[in-house]
């Protein structure tokens, strides 16, 4: 009896770990950046599903990825894709490109005849309404050039163009107004105007698309943008299309992120496939909470958080008790977002708010505590600062020796950018071995907490005194070497003193993949190549 036990257990094992390995997922991220690209699809190979991309050189050529999606979609059994990749060469493409509108129709078009030769494919879409930062930096990679001289001035102008337009202007704004349209050059205005045309035209068509099953499920981000903004205002434009449509969030949404779609995707991809709906319960801090409108958004993080739960494939659970995953949020009390972490010269928090995020942050680990010990499946999204996670909390919660005992976390740029890595990777985390989930939370916190955090704004104040003007968001040029040295030193010192003495943890690197410390790559063991 025993040995046919045995015998029908192992069957059992063999027939789920063949059929979770047989399945292959297509991903073309819309850049090669770590956190769109690798750490997403090292998420959910942790799981053993076959992860297929595209080489990092053919991201920013459509025509090859059109040709390789094609190739490789008859052997898969759900792909998860990047629309600024396969129309316009990427993210930071899609906002600097000079493509012509009847080659734009051409490709957008293409998903159809890639549904036509796949019908059984899962396709998951995302993309992006260009975003409206509310100022230009100069050297900046992500924005055509003119935008670090009229920036702001671009974002001044549109967030009156769209308060215009729901509301009315006072008579001191009415002149601004005009000012603004004669100080900025009618070119520069032309070019920008006429590019996101062709966007917006792009993502109706890909939201008919959605509406017609031709895409399984369609998300448009609106990445930096403002409650008032050109962003904001074309994201009023494809709502009332939507709802002309009556298309359901669960088959197209615009959401107010970006980056955080492809970890969303591939959970929705994974969950999809497995035919499961994951409950979520969201446990918001103290004060304003799900109400907060966090900075680079147009929207409350409750309702984002909700709508990322969606995109995934999950359900939001009324208790934690019947949840697949308790997701805790880390808010200010006031709904404030801190952007010390990339202020330079470095901003000081005055002695009172420094005792306030001390007393906060111990109120939040606490409940956090309070959670696993009923053995609740927790992961913490960390988005009280922008860009790096709150130090006052991450020490509160390494001497509760609460690291490693969460499924997932976050705490990296945007709020969205945080809420929706964590939910995607918590949603799948309890199909994980203890090991793959503490690799995980090993590189959130060295990437979120140890380097964006700490790091990088430490050796980017010694940069500001430097006569050169480096800085996070540009070129490190000559300098690149040195810098990821001492990253590299930096960061290894931070792990000894605050994370376990993991085997995988010994020797790692930090590389600027973009030649920028705006963001890293962490090499565990010894640098890799890309």
């Amino acid at each position: 009896m025993l040995k046919k036990f045995f015998l029908l257990l192992v069957a059992l094992m063999l027939e789920f770990g063949t059929a979770s390995a047989a399945q292959k997922i297509l991903f073309i991220p819309h850049d090669d950046r770590p956190v769109s690209c690798q750490q997403p699809a090292e998420v959910v190979e942790q799981l053993g599903y076959e992860i297929l991309m595209p080489s990092p050189e053919m991201l920013t050529r459509p025509e090859e990825l059109w040709r390789w999606l094609e190739e490789n979609a008859p052997s898969a059994n759900a792909a998860v894709v990047s629309s600024d990749a396969l129309l316009y060469g990427g993210l930071f493409a899609s906002r600097k490109h000079e493509i012509p509108a009847d080659e734009l129709v051409a490709r957008v078009e293409n998903f159809a005849t890639l549904r036509k030769n796949n019908p059984n494919l899962q396709l998951y879409v995302f993309g992006s309404l260009m975003r409206t930062p509310s100022a230009g930096t100069v050297g900046d990679i992500e924005e055509p050039d003119y935008y670090g001289q009229h920036g702001a001035d671009i974002f001044n102008y549109t967030r009156l163009l769209d308060k215009q337009e729901i509301d009315t202007l006072t008579y001191e704004e009415y002149r601004t107004l005009d000012e603004l349209n004669k100080k900025i050059p009618a070119d520069v205005l032309d070019d920008w105007f006429a590019r996101r045309k062709k966007n917006l035209s792009a993502t109706k068509r890909l939201i008919d698309f959605a509406n017609d099953n031709i895409i399984n499920c369609f998300i448009v981000g609106r990445d930096d943008n403002a409650p008032l903004s050109q962003t904001h205002r074309e994201n009023r434009q494809l709502t009332a299309y939507m709802t002309e449509l009556e298309i359901p969030k669960t088959k197209a949404q615009s959401h107010a992120g970006i980056d955080e779609y492809a970890m969303l995707l591939l959970a929705r991809a994974v969950n999809d496939l497995r035919d499961e709906f994951p409950v979520v319960y969201v446990q918001f801090n103290s004060g304003v909470g799900a109400d907060t409108i966090p900075a680079y958004s147009d929207e409350t993080l409750g309702q984002s958080v909700r709508d990322e739960i969606f995109i995934a494939g999950g359900l939001v659970a009324e208790n934690p008790e019947r949840a697949d995953f308790v997701l805790f949020v880390n808010t200010d009390v006031d709904g404030q977002t801190y952007h010390t972490h990339n202020s330079f010269p470095p901003m000081t928090l005055t002695k009172s708010e420094k005792k306030f995020l001390r007393r906060n942050a111990r109120y939040f680990a606490s409940l956090v505590e309070s959670a696993v010990k009923k053995k609740y499946p927790v992961g913490v999204a960390d988005v009280t600062f922008a860009n790096g996670a709150d130090n006052e909390l991450m020490t509160a919660l390494r001497k509760k020796n609460l690291l490693f005992k969460l499924q997932a976390y976050g705490g990296w740029n945007t709020a969205t950018n945080t809420t929706g890595f964590v939910l995607g990777t918590g949603m799948l985390a309890k199909s994980m071995s203890r090991d793959a989930r503490n690799k995980l939370l090993a590189r959130r916190y060295l990437d979120d907490w140890a380097y964006q955090a700490n790091v990088r704004t430490q050796i980017a104040a010694e940069l500001a005194e430097r006569p050169d003007g480096l800085s996070i968001y540009i070129d490190l040029g000559e300098h690149a070497a040195d810098i990821e040295t001492r990253e590299t030193k930096l960061m290894r010192k931070f792990a000894e003193k605050n994370l376990p003495h993991f085997d995988f943890l010994k020797n790692f690197t930090v590389t600027n993949p973009y030649r920028r410390m705006f963001e890293c790559e962490i090499h565990f063991g010894s640098k890799t190549s890309r």
